[in-house]
Formats: C-alpha cells, sequence, structure tokens
C-alpha cells in the first residue's frame, strides 16, 4: 500500500502527521476551537509548534478546557499555580496575555456576534487556497496576516504579531498552505 505524499514539516512523527491529516488547514468556524487555536499560538510564538502539540493535553486541563469565559476571570493565584505547571510553557508573559486574549476575544464576540464572524469576515468568509509547490514558498507572514494583526493588536490582543496570526490563519484553514503534491490537496 503507497503512503500518503504529505507535507514535509508534519513527517516528524505520529503526533505531527495526525495533526496534519486531521486538523491544520481544516476550516474552523466555532469560536470556542478558534480560541483554542488562539492560546496554543501565542504560546507557539518563540517555540517550535510541535512543542506545542505535545504538550497540548496538558495546557487543554491547565487552562480550563480553553473556556475563554473563566480564563478572562483568572486571578493571580491561578497565574501562580499557572507559572508552576512543568507541563505547560511557564511563561509569565504569556500566561497574562492569554488572559487578556480571553477578556478581547469576548469583547469582539460581543461586537460582531462571534469571534468567527469577525475573523472569517477578513477572508470572505471562505479560505484562501494557495498554490504553494514546497515548503519553502510559504511565507511567514502575508498582507492580510499585517492587517489582521494590526487589527487584534487595535483590539488589545497580545502576542498577535504578523506571524502568529498566519500560522493561526494556516492552523484553522483561513489560508489552505498543503503543498502541491500532498494528499490533502486531492
Amino acid at each position: 500500500m503507497k503512503s500518503k505524499t504529505r507535507c514535509a514539516w508534519c513527517e516528524k512523527d505520529d503526533l505531527y502527521r495526525d495533526y496534519h491529516d486531521n486538523e491544520w488547514g481544516n476550516p474552523v468556524y466555532h469560536d470556542d476551537k478558534l480560541f483554542e487555536f488562539l492560546v496554543l499560538e501565542t504560546f507557539q510564538a518563540g517555540l517550535s509548534w510541535y512543542t506545542i502539540l505535545k504538550k497540548r493535553d496538558n495546557f487543554r486541563k491547565a487552562f480550563d478546557f480553553f473556556d475563554y469565559k473563566k480564563i478572562a476571570n483568572y486571578n493571580e493565584n491561578k497565574v501562580t499555580a499557572l507559572l508552576q505547571d512543568a507541563g505547560i510553557i511557564r511563561n509569565q508573559l504569556k500566561i497574562r496575555g492569554t488572559i487578556a486574549n480571553a477578556i478581547a476575544f469576548m469583547k469582539v464576540q460581543e461586537e460582531f456576534g462571534s469571534f468567527s464572524n469577525y475573523i472569517w469576515n477578513f477572508t470572505g468568509g471562505k479560505p484562501i487556497v494557495n498554490h504553494y509547490k514546497t515548503m519553502k514558498d510559504l511565507p511567514a507572514t502575508t498582507p492580510l496576516s499585517d492587517e489582521i494583526s494590526k487589527d487584534l493588536k487595535k483590539r488589545g490582543f497580545k502576542f498577535v504579531g504578523s506571524t502568529v496570526v498566519y500560522a493561526h490563519m494556516q492552523a484553522t484553514g483561513m489560508v489552505d498552505d498543503h503543498v502541491a503534491d500532498c494528499w490533502k490537496r486531492e
């Protein structure tokens, strides 16, 4: 049986292949899942995505299953507990940024009806399908990720530079960056 051809970045192991095959690039329109990816991308800044994927279950438990309503109300005791949790990335700025992002996330929901309405409006509600031949052709940022980053920052979001935003766009299927010979293109 012939094995599937995938984007080269995911061939490290089964965890990466499973993420690639079942999540990466699939359009996400549900606010809870969009927030989960926002949290994970926040912690990924400056680190490898693989590091975050390995700790994803720990993040899920530590951050109340990414319940932004709970996270928005975290107090100093919770911040201290998170800073002592060896199962996650213990970065005080990122932890506090996640709390700020939960608050900003809910403000966006109030204004637009949902975060999904807000974020997908940037692409007209549909994925942007790119046609890159190899992984080296993929950009780290685009003019659109620059625009979204700037708007998110204006709304009080933290750790949402253009590179983080573009990674979020890829993860949540706002852009389809599967390379030309990847089976997900079929």
